[in-house]
C-alpha cells in the first residue's frame, strides 16, 4: 500500500511514478482532497472538544454554578452533537482513503527503465548457448505425448483446457525437479515452509492480490467464520502473510523462506498465447523464494534472489537470460522486477521461468510487517521480496526440449540424475537407470 505521508509530501513524484506505469494520476488529487477533509474533520472535533472542556470548566469555577450551567449547557449540547456527527464522518473518510490507496500500484524504483510493454525490457546478462541440433527440434508436447509422459487429452476430460496429466517418467522428473530446487534453496539458507493452500480474504488482500487480481482467483464459500477462502495463486501469499501484524527483531533479518506448492489461477496469461503444453496452466507447481528484509539492503537482496533463481538453470545447463522489466511491465506490488527467461528450442525463443521482485514496503504496509532496527527503537516497515526458484512445469518442458535427441528420447542433466533415479527417457518411454 502506498505511504500516505509520501503522497502528501511528494505528490508530483507520485504522479510521475504512476504515469510511468502507463496509468493516470487523478487519484493523487482525489486522495489529497479526502485527506484534507479527514484532517479538517479531526481539527474540528478537537476544537469543539476544547471548547466544551473550557465551558465545562467555566461552569465548575462559576460562583453561581446553576446559573452558569443554565446559560452554557445548551452550547455544550450543541457541541456534543457536532462532535458526534463529525466523529462518525472520520471513520468513513478513513475507509475511503484506505480503499483508494489499496488500488494504487507500488512506486517504481528509479533504476526501472521507461517503456510501455515487454518490448522495452532490458537484457542484463545472458548465460549459455542455445543447443544446436542436427534435426528440427520438436515442442515439448509432441515429445511428451510420443513418450507417453504427458496426457493432455485425459487432463481435458477431467478438468477442461489448460491442465495436464504427467505419467511415469514425466511425473518422476517433475518430482525430481522439486527435490532439486528445495535442496538448493536449503544450501542458500532458505528455511523450507509447507504452508496452507487455502487462505482467507484478508490474507489475499494483505499481500496485494485483492482486489487487483480478483478475477484470476479461485474462491470458495466461507470457513466456519463465514469468510471466503481462496486457493493460493502463488506461495508468495502465505509466506508473506505469515508475519502479518508482527514486529520483528532487526538482528533476525533478513528472513529467507522457500515453499513448494501447487498454484491456481483462472487466467494463465494472454489469450491465444502458449495455449498448448505446459507453459500456461490453471494449476501448476513451483518453488517460491521469499525474503523479509530491510530498506538498507533489499535491493542488494534482490540481486541475490535473482542469482539464486538463475543459478538453478546454470546447474541444469539451460541457456537463459535475465531481463530488467520496464515501467509498463512491472507488476502491481513490485518496485523493481527481473525476469529470468529460459531458452525453449520448440518455440525458438526465451520464455519467462522466474520473476524476481522487490516489493519494498508496499506489502508490509498492507500486512503491518514491521521490525525494530535495534532493541527499543521505533518500529519500521520491512521490505518484502519474492521470486520463483523455479516454476516446475516450465523447467520440465525446458529440459525436455533442450535435452531431446534425434531418436525421440530425452537425456536427463547430470546434476538431476540422483534426484530422478534415471539418466534418460528412451524412445519407447522406458528409463535408463542412473548409476552413481
Amino acid at each position: 500500500m502506498l505511504n500516505l505521508e509520501l503522497l502528501r509530501r511528494e505528490p508530483d513524484h507520485v504522479r510521475v511514478a504512476a504515469r510511468r506505469r502507463g496509468g493516470t494520476a487523478e487519484f493523487v488529487d482525489r486522495v489529497l482532497a479526502l485527506d484534507a477533509q479527514r484532517r479538517a474533520a479531526t481539527t474540528a472535533v478537537e476544537s469543539r472538544k476544547a471548547e466544551k472542556n473550557a465551558l465545562t470548566a467555566q461552569i465548575a469555577n462559576a460562583a453561581d454554578k446553576k446559573a452558569a450551567a443554565g446559560e452554557l449547557r445548551p452550547r455544550i449540547a450543541e457541541l456534543d452533537a457536532q462532535i458526534a456527527a463529525t466523529g462518525e464522518e472520520i471513520p468513513r473518510l478513513d475507509e475511503t482513503i484506505e480503499r483508494e490507496l489499496a488500488e494504487i500500484p507500488n512506486l517504481l524504483d528509479p533504476s526501472v527503465p521507461d517503456g510501455s510493454d515487454e518490448a522495452a525490457n532490458v537484457e542484463i546478462r545472458r548465460w549459455g548457448t542455445p543447443p544446436a541440433f542436427g534435426f528440427t527440434p520438436k515442442p515439448h508436447w509432441e515429445i511428451g505425448e510420443a513418450l507417453e509422459i504427458f496426457d493432455f487429452e485425459r487432463a481435458a476430460k477431467l478438468s477442461g483446457a489448460r491442465f495436464a496429466v504427467l505419467r511415469g517418467a514425466g511425473a518422476r522428473l517433475s518430482r525430481a525437479l522439486v527435490q532439486f530446487f528445495l535442496d538448493r534453496a536449503a544450501r542458500n539458507a532458505y528455511v523450507e515452509i509447507n504452508p496452507p493452500l487455502l487462505v482467507t480474504r484478508s490474507t489475499m488482500w494483505s499481500t496485494g492480490q485483492l482486489s487487483k487480481f480478483a478475477d484470476q482467483m479461485y474462491v470458495f464459500e466461507g470457513d466456519d467464520a463465514g469468510e471466503p477462502m481462496y486457493l493460493i495463486p502463488t506461495a508468495e501469499v502465505p509466506l508473506t502473510a505469515m508475519h502479518r501484524d508482527e514486529i520483528l527483531a532487526g538482528e533476525a533479518l533478513p528472513l529467507q523462506y522457500a515453499a513448494y506448492t501447487p498454484c491456481f489461477r483462472k487466467e494463465a496469461g494472454a489469450a491465444g498465447r502458449d495455449t498448448r503444453g505446459l507453459v500456461r496452466q490453471h494449476q501448476f507447481e513451483k518453488v517460491e523464494l521469499m525474503w523479509v528484509s530491510t530498506p538498507e539492503r533489499s535491493f542488494d537482496d534482490l540481486e541475490t534472489l535473482t542469482r539464486n533463481a538463475a543459478g538453478l538453470l546454470e546447474e541444469l545447463g539451460l541457456a537463459h537470460r535475465v531481463m530488467l522489466l520496464c515501467a509498463g511491465d512491472v507488476g502491481f506490488n513490485a518496485a523493481k522486477t527481473y525476469d529470468v527467461e529460459v531458452w525453449l528450442p520448440g518455440a525458438q525463443a526465451y520464455r519467462e521461468i522466474s520473476s524476481c521482485s522487490n516489493c519494498t514496503d508496499f506489502q508490509a504496509r498492507r500486512s503491518a510487517i514491521r521490525y525494530r532496527p535495534e532493541p527499543g527503537a521505533k518500529p519500521q516497515f520491512a521490505h518484502t521480496l519474492n521470486g520463483s526458484g523455479l516454476a516446475v512445469g516450465r523447467t520440465l518442458l525446458a529440459l525436455i526440449e533442450n535435452y531431446q535427441r534425434a531418436d525421440g528420447g530425452v537425456d536427463v542433466p547430470t546434476v538431476l540424475r540422483p534426484f530422478a533415479g534415471f539418466a534418460s527417457i528412451e524412445p519407447d518411454g522406458s528409463v535408463l537407470p542412473h548409476v552413481s
